[in-house]
This record gives C-alpha cells, structure tokens and sequence, in this order.
C-alpha cells in the first residue's frame, strides 16, 4: 500500500486530475453544447485522446523526478521517491511504459492518415517533457516556456483531435459553432499559457537553493529576485487585464453570475499575488504564493461549467 500511494506521489497524481478536469470539461461543457449533433464515437475519442495525454504527462512527471534526484534532496529531501521507496530502474520502466502507452491508445482512435498532427504532437510531447527534464529545465527561461506550452496544449490537444487534417487547413470560417469552439479554446490555451509562466517562476524563486548548488541557470538565479518579480507582475497585469476586458464584453450579454465568479476566483487570488510579491523574500512566501495561482486556474478550469448553460 506504501509503494501505491509512492508511485501516486510520483506521477503526480494532483496535476493529473487537473488535466482531466480540464479537457473533460472543454469537452463536454463547451464542445458538446456547440455540437449537440455530435455522435457516441466522438466520445469514445475522447476518452482515449484523454487517456493517451493522462498517460503522457504521468511518464513525464517520472522523468521529470528521475533526473530531478539530487535537485529534490536539496530543496524537499522528505518528498523525493525516486531511489527512497522505488528503485531507479522501475522508475524508468513506468516511463516507457506509460509513455508506450499513450502512443499506442491514440493509434486506436485516430487514423494516422487523417489524424498525424495528433500522432506527431504526442510524440513532440514525450520528447519535450525528456529534454525538458534533461536539459531545458536547467536553461534560462526555456523550461518555462516548454512547460507552459505544453500545459495550454493539454486543452489545445482536445480541440485538434476534433478535426482531420483537411478540416485543419481547409476550415469553414462561415460555420459559427467552429468559430466559437476555436476561440474559446485559445482563450482557455493563451489563460494556461500564462498562469503557467508566472506559476514556474514562483517555484524557480521557491527552489533556489537546490538549483543553485546543481547549475541551473533558472529566472531568479540570472536576473535576481526583483527584476523576476518583475516579470511575474507584468504577467500578472496582463492576465488581470484581459479577464476583466472578457467580462466588461459579457455583461452586457446577462453574463452577471460567470462575471462574479471570475472576479472573485480568478482575479481576485492573482491580484493577491500581485500585491503580496513585492514582500515575499523566502521559499515559503513563493510557495504560498504559487498556491494562490494554483487556485486561479482550478477556478479557471471550473469557470467552463458556465458555458454549458450559456452556449
């Protein structure tokens, strides 16, 4: 049972059931209502392009800790698996596995013919979260963007895995619901995007010391704490900025309840941290911090519950 709930730590079980949360939701509270039509296979290819992502993700976050040993001794010796409760050869096992895995899925449902960006981008994914894990990681500012990229890509994959390669290229501008669907995919994508920038600047800023010691050459390591935080607020302006534009847009459409929602869940904590960055100084301030946009896209993610009742 130890070994279990180990191997849940490992895959990072949390983040996981961010990512179903969030592509269940894009699909069946935002796709769904603009494709009533839809058929029972589109369903069933949805399950198994979640499964194959969930999979995906689970064999990059094992990697990921694999060549993150010495790094997590440092920085939070008490929650490193790898080498403590499972062995480094299994660890790398589960990764070609799961890995194995969600490649093999996504060939269940998807053509290869008419569905290769789905294939391609699958593997791109493995690739990246392995050198990301290797490499990237310890470069300036390329993690980041690795991992943000692959977070909004985690709902991009949702609606790309809805069309052909033909409709890709050649799409119908004049069809409403395939306007409506792209634009709040890009919406919620550009949302993880960012929040995901401004989150792994936080925890750069919490793991300094760890990644210090190791080479990295991490945000706050390069530039130092102020012109990082900096950063992260100019980041945080802009989200803020566009979420309360999107919601002066919607009220005038009766949106009151999705507009006090946001307000509250999502722009709320991210000004907090806004305000509270200028004072924060040791690991546990970036953490707490980090919390309160963890928050914001939990809320982010649920905010799709709207548009099930309002598409």
């Amino acid at each position: 049972m130890k070994t279990f709930i180990h191997f849940l730590r490992l895959i990072r079980w949390p983040n996981l059931l961010f990512i179903l949360l969030a592509e269940t939701l894009f699909h069946f509270c935002i796709y769904k209502p603009l494709y009533p039509n839809a058929g029972l296979e589109v369903d069933t290819n949805f399950y198994l392009i979640l499964l194959t992502y969930l999979f995906i993700a689970a064999a990059g976050y094992i990697i990921n800790d694999y060549f993150d040993i010495n790094i997590d001794q440092v920085n939070k010796p008490k929650r490193v698996v790898v080498g403590s409760f499972i062995s480094r050869r299994w660890v790398i096992f589960w990764h070609l596995l799961f890995s194995v895995m969600g490649i093999y899925i996504s060939t269940i449902a998807f053509p290869f013919k008419q569905y290769w960006h789905i294939h391609l981008s699958n593997l791109l994914t493995i690739l990246l979260l392995w050198f990301y894990s290797t490499n990237f990681k310890k470069d300036f500012l390329i993690g980041n963007v690795v991992i943000s990229l692959l977070t909004a890509w985690s709902i991009a994959v949702v609606y790309f895995s809805k069309f052909t390669i033909q409709e890709i290229t050649h799409p119908v501008i004049s069809d409403t619901a395939n306007f409506r669907f792209a634009k709040l995919m890009v919406v919620y994508s550009v949302f993880a995007f960012i929040l995901t920038l401004v989150r792994e600047a936080l925890k750069d800023m919490e793991d300094m010391e760890g990644d210090k010691k190791f080479g990295c050459k991490t945000l706050p390591i390069v530039w130092g704490l102020k012109p990082t935080k900096v950063y992260i607020s100019v980041w945080l302006i802009v989200v803020i900025a566009c979420l309360a534009f999107i919601q002066l847009y919607v009220i005038p459409f009766g949106w009151w309840y999705s507009a006090l929602y946001c307000l509250l869940f999502i722009i709320a904590p991210l000004a907090i941290v806004l305000i509270k960055l200028k004072t924060a100084y040791q690991s546990k301030d970036f953490s707490k911090l980090s919390t309160y946009v963890k928050i914001a896209m939990f809320a982010g993610i649920m905010s799709m519950l709207f548009f099930y009742f309002l598409l």
